[in-house]
């Protein structure tokens, strides 16, 4: 008997000492291809890519995974003891595996013969996240047994749980708490209620079955198990527990909590950044800093949006978005309603709101908030006598200060670009009514004609021919044979009038094209293309023929900014940026923006220095930018100045009149149309400000009659303006060397007579001082003909 039990014991001690090697073999095999837990440690855990404003304000967000990353002494007691009741009560307990759940797992299957997911840790679903696929086999259970005994080794508990928190997986594309709090709820962790802790705790089971947002009432029965669990473990109380559980399980779908409304400006970092740094550039935290002024941006919005909503209230109603039967404003019937209002999403703004009952002098509508009544005043525009709306007709309706107002999603669509002229910084830009309906981005996408605010480009060509702002050009028909009989060109006024000779100057401010195509007729179109592309502008975009003097040529709102910032700049090309830094997840600086800056007195100074041999000494002290960071002059400064004192004029008493109403003296401008009002403009600057305002349709078609720059895209620009240049001092261009003030006669464009009653001042280059006028009728019409071109 001795023996037998003797032989039992060295029996067993063999077998244990053996399934000892065996582990310990077993765990030093699969051990050697498992990462380092300092590994673990050091991991970059994925951070989306945010872009902002130059202020700080978030513009956007992106990437794949969703995180919020937190430390342990930031999650919450409630999150904590939620986990561990749903994954792991005996966290704080197990050295990283939990032998009683592994032999529940192994009696099932023993009994069953089914695997079972059973006895898996918090740390053991750590390694398997981090390091491991989700198969369910032997071998993999074991390498996260071997990894998690390690982990537990080096890490403490805390440090494990606030990794596990971060990283874990909880649906919706949100991985960790922090994320899961604000995808669900939108709120930040701290600020979650017991009920809708238990809601996250309850997810990493089948996240992707089990979340609110795919599968309400899996996720309520997930809850309550978690609620029992706390309170069974005694880290809540009946009383808590009671409460969670009576409160209903709702979520509010993940929005990124943007501080400034910028998405075409988001986007475009956003392809920059993938293209530089591939896929990493989601995950890898960096943050764009871009040159937008929040102020600047929030101006433009709003500027663009009223126009296009105001034209859209000039040409009249359009009809409901949709008709819904009548029924659904019943009570059976809401589901449906709240149904199609919820697949109708704000737009700019504009709400979407379902008919509840009209009448001629009140409309009464219910949104996804409540209730909203329009008094006639409020729908008025929308001549609804003749098309009166019904019950369950879907519409829009808008915010107008205490009021609401009736409003349709404008078809019409617009862009704006503002920039700082000194540098190219892009401070403000809209690609469109709202970038979540149509991402189509106009400000750097679409090319339209330009029309006539191509005209400051050819009139600047004209000067620098020789001609001056006083010369005589015949505002007069012209036609140009065609290769058949009737296929002639006869280009014609915007107004249709004629009004003879006339200088160039007042060509510009009253914009007339037959003027402009003899002014290239004159320089020659050769000449012209030579030229133009000097203030930047694409080259290769340039029509070879007179339809170049009407702005046949097509460029983009940006594009268009660029040439006109070469005016207000004093004649320097700046290539505009938008990116102003790019930072790592620490915050190192990656990238940063070293513009080419417009600077007349440092070129004048250079010169200067130049022209003086002994001036060596003067130049090392000069504290001017390094000649490397200058933006190259390429318009002369008189040239400059006399297109700008042109295009002040059109800004003054030209048909750009209405920028009167900001109240200065110091701005600069054209409006442009193009044929049957498809595309209207407006295009101006002041010293640090340029603007470039676009409205027209995506797919070209007439604005319709009077929709022409000055009415449609210039209001635009003084709404933006209006705040761009608040306490801005009024500053105008300073008259270069090389420009002389004469007395003409404002009809013959010749110097004035001595004692001429009618004779006015104008500036002109001092080597092209017109003729004195010798004529005794003074009648261009009779009188130096060969002059009017």
């Amino acid at each position: 008997m001795k023996r037998w039990i003797l032989a039992t014991t060295l029996a067993l001690a063999a077998l244990v000492l053996g399934g000892a090697v065996a582990v310990w073999g077993a765990a030093r095999y699969f051990g050697r291809d498992l990462p380092s837990v300092d590994s673990l440690r050091q991991l970059q855990l994925a951070v989306p890519l945010r872009v902002v404003s130059r202020d700080g304000k978030l513009i956007g967000e992106f990437g794949a995974e969703r995180r919020a990353l937190l430390k342990y002494q930031d999650i919450p007691q409630n999150v904590v003891h939620a986990f561990l009741a749903a994954e792991d009560d005996r966290f704080f307990e197990h050295p990283g595996f939990d032998w009683q759940g592994l032999t529940r797992a192994a009696f099932k299957l023993a009994s069953s013969g089914e695997k079972a997911q059973g006895g898996s840790t918090i740390t053991m679903q750590l390694a398997r996240n981090v390091f491991l696929t989700n198969e369910r086999t032997f071998t993999r259970k074991f390498k996260e047994i071997v990894l998690a005994t390690r982990i537990e080794h080096e890490l403490s508990k805390q440090e494990i749980l606030e990794l596990y928190l971060n990283k874990i997986f909880l649906g919706e594309r949100a991985y960790g708490v922090g994320a899961a709090a604000l995808v669900y709820f939108g709120k930040d962790l701290r600020e979650l209620s017991l009920s809708q802790i238990a809601v996250i705790a309850g997810l990493p089971k089948a996240p992707s079955r089990d979340n609110p947002v795919a599968n309400p009432q899996r996720a309520r029965e997930r809850r309550d198990y978690v609620l029992h669990r706390m309170r069974d473990l005694g880290y809540i109380s009946a009383l808590d527990y009671e409460a969670a559980l009576a409160e209903p399980v709702t979520v509010h779908p993940y929005q990124a909590k943007v501080e400034l409304d910028a998405a075409y400006v988001a986007e475009m970092a956003r392809a920059q950044l993938v293209e530089q740094y591939g896929e990493d550039a989601y995950t890898k935290g960096y943050t764009v800093v871009t040159t937008i002024d929040s102020n600047k941006q929030l101006a433009a919005n709003a500027a663009l949006r009223k126009a296009l909503l105001d034209y859209d209230e000039r040409h009249g109603w359009r009809g409901p978005e949709a008709r819904l039967p009548a029924d659904v404003l019943s009570e059976s019937g809401r589901g449906e309603l709240g149904r199609a209002l919820d697949a109708r999403p704000p737009v700019a703004g504009l709400i979407a709101a379902a008919v509840v009952s009209f009448a001629p002098d009140e409309i009464k509508l219910l949104t996804r908030d409540g209730l909203v009544t329009l008094e006639k005043a409020d729908f008025a525009w929308a001549n609804l006598a003749r098309k009166p709306l019904e019950p369950g007709d879907i519409v829009r309706v808008r915010r107008v200060g205490e009021r609401w107002r009736l409003a349709e999603v404008p078809a019409v669509q617009a862009a704006f670009v503002g920039l700082d002229p000194m540098d190219g910084a892009i401070e403000a830009l809209v690609g469109g009514f709202d970038f979540y309906a149509n991402k189509f981005n106009r400000a750097i996408q679409a090319r339209r004609q330009a029309g006539s605010g191509f005209k400051p480009f050819l009139y600047s060509a004209g000067l620098a021919y020789g001609f001056t702002p006083a010369s005589i050009f015949l505002d007069a028909p012209v036609v140009f044979d065609g290769a058949t009989e009737g296929a002639g060109w006869r280009p014609e006024n915007f107004e249709g009038d004629l009004q003879g000779p006339m200088r160039l100057r007042e060509a510009l401010v009253q914009s007339r094209n037959l003027v402009s195509i003899r002014l290239l007729q004159a320089i020659g179109i050769d000449y012209a293309r030579q030229y133009v592309p000097r203030f930047g502008i694409p080259a290769d975009r340039l029509p070879n023929d007179l339809t170049m003097a009407l702005g046949s040529a097509v460029f983009t709102p940006l594009e268009m900014a660029r040439g006109y910032a070469t005016i207000a700049n004093g004649g320097f090309v700046i290539d505009p940026y938008f990116i102003a830094e790019v930072r790592d997840a620490h915050g190192q600086v990656l990238f940063a923006a070293h513009p080419k800056r417009a600077c007349p007195s440092c070129i004048d100074q250079r010169l200067a220095e130049a022209a003086d041999a002994d001036s060596a000494a003067q130049a090392g002290a000069d504290t001017g930018p390094a000649a490397d960071d200058l933006a190259p002059r390429a318009i002369e400064p008189q040239i400059i100045w006399l297109i700008s004192d042109m295009m002040h004029d059109v800004a003054v008493r030209g048909t750009a009149a209405k920028t009167r109403e900001l109240g200065r003296n110091d701005l600069a401008g054209k409006t442009g149309t193009t044929n049957d009002e498809t595309d209207a403009w407006f295009n101006g600057f002041q010293k640090t400000q340029v603007g470039i305002a676009w409205v027209g349709f995506d797919q070209p078609t007439p604005l319709g009659r009077g929709e022409v720059g000055a009415r449609a895209a210039l209001p635009i620009w003084i709404d933006y303006m209006r705040s761009a240049l608040k306490g801005v001092p009024e500053e105008r261009m300073p008259c270069p060397a090389g420009l002389v003030e004469v007395r003409i006669d404002p009809r013959s464009g010749r110097l004035a007579r001595a004692g001429a009653s009618d004779a006015i001042f104008e500036t002109v280059q001092q080597d092209h001082i017109p003729e004195a006028d010798s004529s005794d009728e003074r009648d261009p019409n009779k009188a130096g003909l060969e002059d009017l071109y």
